[in-house]
């Protein structure tokens, strides 16, 4: 049997670690990544580097593979487009379209009849002046921006001119709510009512980056129903084919609040490489590439802990570990203040 090449674009850790579950189920990966020193290249079997709008390259790549994912989604949706013409992109481009603009993909879960936070385009200064009711809340740009970039917490309207906000940009403004908890729900979709879904993970974070991950959530039953009942609406209506993680607010009354989606495997599931007989990243690999699907099992309990900036330099200079743990590092070779460098898994 001819093994399947998998194109991946995108050389981070997801990258990698998509990577790592492609070899167990004999997947040959190559990585196509506008990063010279993408740590990814250290786990596929092919790297190639150029820009993602270089058509030459983008050719070249897509000969070379079966099928194409990503692994992030800030790639030019022409570039998604392009190689769909070529061979099958999933999850489909017209899903990475709809996600990349928060503002299309908050209309989109909202006519779903799915709760999220209020929200309010803006388009300049004046915009916000008249929306007093919106505050506290967060301005984040409509297109691109992780882990807090792009994203300015207003409390009152005397802050705005304080932040330097660019309003050559679109944004949008989400009212902040009175948060208890914040949980992800994973979900692979295979087909039609076709998918394995991870129980709900509950994350905590610190300066808009995720630090913390733990199964099972501390939640009540009804919140652990009704989060995986809305990510597995989100995901047949996407048509979806892939990994994809939906993210919760649970505010002081416990009602549920999607905060947006992540059309990829997500850092929050990283834990189920150790805790499931299948992780979300093979799982990925097992859907877009048409391969069994395999009924998901939970063996452990678990928490994940973010290595960000200089935490991995006491795991990289004294690597003792538990039984119980188990140390990522994801090879970036510039440690970098709010950059994640790796995880560490605690199995309870």
């Amino acid at each position: 049997m001819s093994l399947i090449t998998l194109g991946i674009l995108g050389g981070g850790q997801l990258g990698s670690m998509l990577s790592v579950a492609a070899k167990k189920l004999n997947v040959k990966t190559i990585i196509f990544c506008n990063d010279r020193d993408a740590p990814a290249q250290n786990f596929c079997d092919e790297f190639i580097h150029a820009d993602y709008i270089n058509k030459n390259k983008i050719y070249d790549f897509a000969k070379k593979v079966d099928i194409i994912t990503y692994e992030f989604e800030n790639i030019p949706f022409a570039t998604l487009n392009e190689l769909n013409k070529l061979k099958t992109v999933l999850p489909k481009p017209s899903v990475n379209r709809l996600i990349q603009h928060r503002l299309a993909e908050k209309d989109f879960i909202n006519k779903l009849n799915i709760r999220t936070t209020r929200y309010v385009q803006v388009e300049n200064k004046e915009d916000i002046l008249p929306l007093k009711d919106f505050l506290p809340g967060i301005l984040k740009t409509t297109t691109m921006g992780y882990d807090g970039k792009g994203q300015y917490p207003i409390k009152d309207l005397d802050e705005v001119d304080l932040l330097n906000i660019d309003f050559n940009k679109e944004y949008i403004l989400e009212k902040l709510v009175k948060l208890k908890k914040e949980i992800s729900v994973i979900i692979t979709r295979f087909g039609k009512n076709r998918f394995e879904i991870y129980e709900p993970i509950e994350n905590t974070h610190k300066d808009q980056i995720l630090k913390h991950s733990k199964i099972p959530a501390e939640i009540n039953s009804k919140l652990f129903n009704q989060s995986k009942e809305w990510a597995i609406s989100i995901a047949e209506e996407l048509k979806y084919i892939g990994t994809l993680c939906v993210e919760f607010f649970i505010d002081r009354n416990d009602n549920l609040y999607v905060n947006e989606i992540a059309p990829r495997v997500h850092n929050s599931g990283h834990l189920t490489i150790n805790t499931h007989n299948v992780s979300q990243f093979e799982n990925h690999v097992r859907a877009v590439c048409s391969l069994e699907q395999i009924k998901l099992r939970k063996i452990y309990n678990a928490e994940m802990i973010n290595l960000i900036g200089e935490d991995i330099l006491k795991y990289r200079e004294n690597p003792k570990l538990d039984d119980n743990q188990f140390f990522f590092d994801y090879l970036k070779k510039e440690i970098k203040e709010k950059r994640k460098m790796g995880h560490l898994t605690i199995l309870k």
